[in-house]
């Protein structure tokens, strides 16, 4: 499954700003990759991995702002369609399953 985190968050203020890039660099610290400049994504094996993250990310928000959290099954996420400019980007596939020895 993959984690989309979408945020919208304050940066009138230098306390606002800098709570804007603690939580970009903390979602990167994570094992996110930037999807869009307020779009995080990133792979997870299952539902539990899945309400780790969510436990990780809810200690680590802004005090302000909004933060929306979406999953994708591997199927959705393969179909969904890119556009870079105005030219079609090909379908991501989802990365192979890693084996530990």
């Amino acid at each position: 499954m993959w984690i989309f985190v979408m945020f919208d968050l304050p940066v009138t203020s230098k306390a606002e700003s800098r709570a804007a890039t603690k939580f970009r660099e903390f979602l990167l610290d994570e094992g996110f990759e930037k999807s869009q400049f307020s779009v995080y994504a990133r792979f997870c094996s299952g539902k539990e991995q899945f309400d780790a993250y969510i436990r990780r990310i809810e200690a680590n928000l802004p005090s302000q702002g909004e933060v929306h959290i979406l999953t994708f099954t591997d199927r959705q996420y393969e179909n969904i369609v890119r556009f870079s400019g105005r030219r079609r980007r090909k379908q991501q596939k989802n990365p192979g399953q890693l084996a530990l020895f």
